[in-house]
């Protein structure tokens, strides 16, 4: 199956859960329409939410393992509420398309070479209308994220391994920024020949660390400590941005900042601080673009404090991703 476009517009008021509290296991469930791997002849899914039966069917999941969850349109309250603690990856799939279900056991093998990081949630969309018509599925497979409870959209249809870690590191970095750093039990040690996952260095794993325990003014100072050490330590340089972002944003809320900068289009403490929560919240093409217009729009002292705040979020995002080549070419262009 050929890859779709997904993005962040996908999900965005779109997704209406609402309705699946009052559902129950299989009870009046019809066949799954409008979708491709929906219809007839689907086994029902168990109301539980332990280890998924569904990737067991998909030959994912490993014994005893809490690595991978089923998801049904009854227990999906219990899953966004694990995702709190936990980052999660669902995938959506059917049964009745076998690339499907390979494709969970590649989602699954990611899951037990990142150590755990974050937790699969399977879900068989002919047994579980309810959440099909939630997400307004059009086909399957499809990736979604799981991060302290809302969905981030990712990608549709297969993707090969090395094609995914990527966009599975940017998932991991936006829980980290949002304080959701929890691990699960992998289960089964990997087979001989396997390579683990290489620990940290001292610095970044003390930096890791006090980001778990909410200290991130130490969290800033390892990273600080390690570029005085290394300055070309990219990852130092990364952690240091993420940690300045979740500090800037701490206790902010969203509704009132964004009054504050719709009252002031030229507050740049009020622009910079939408633009973090954008961020913060995934919608990264609207953090740049409000940036840049406040470029465009101030002078001096004033634009350079903005460049250099829009060159933060450059690095929280990465230099090699696409949304940030892109917006530094209009920033040039904003510039000049």
């Amino acid at each position: 199956m050929t890859e779709q476009p997904f993005n962040a517009s996908a999900l965005r008021g779109a997704v209406d859960l609402s309705g699946l509290q009052a559902q129950r296991g299989g009870a009046g469930r019809a066949p799954a329409t409008g979708a491709q791997g929906a219809g007839a002849g689907a086994s029902p899914a168990a109301g539980g939410a332990g280890p998924a039966a569904g990737a067991d069917q998909a030959g994912g999941g490993a014994a005893g393992s809490n690595l991978v969850v089923q998801g049904t349109d009854a227990n999906f309250s219990d899953v966004l509420n694990a995702s709190v603690s936990v980052p999660a990856v669902l995938v959506l799939w059917s049964a009745r398309l076998p690339e499907s279900a390979s494709y969970l056991d590649t989602v699954v093998g990611l899951a037990q070479s990142y150590g755990g990081r974050f937790q699969v949630v399977s879900v068989e969309v002919d047994a579980n209308p309810g959440l099909l018509r939630a997400f307004q599925i059009q086909s399957v497979p499809v990736t979604i994220g799981l991060v302290q409870g809302q969905p981030v959209p990712l990608f549709a249809g297969i993707q090969a391994e090395q094609e995914i870690r990527p966009i599975i590191d940017q998932l991991l970095q936006l829980a980290v920024q949002h304080g959701v750093t929890g691990r699960v039990d992998v289960g089964a040690p990997a087979e001989e020949g396997d390579q683990e996952e290489p620990p940290l260095p001292p610095l970044h794993q003390e930096a890791y660390d006090a980001i778990e325990r909410g200290d991130l003014d130490a969290a800033a100072e390892a990273y600080r400590t390690a570029l005085r050490q290394n300055p070309g330590d990219s990852d130092a340089e990364l952690g240091l941005a993420q940690v300045g972002l979740m500090q800037r944003t701490a206790g902010a809320d969203l509704q009132s900042a964004r009054e504050a900068a719709a009252a002031d289009p030229t507050d740049i403490d009020a622009q910079t601080l939408v633009a973090d929560l954008d961020l913060l919240g995934g919608h990264v093409e609207d953090a740049f673009l409000r940036l840049i217009d406040l470029v465009k729009a101030t002078s001096g002292d004033d634009r350079e404090r903005v460049r250099t705040h829009l060159l933060e979020l450059f690095a929280v995002v990465g230099p090699h991703d696409e949304r940030v080549r892109k917006a530094r070419t209009s920033l040039m262009s904003a510039l000049f």
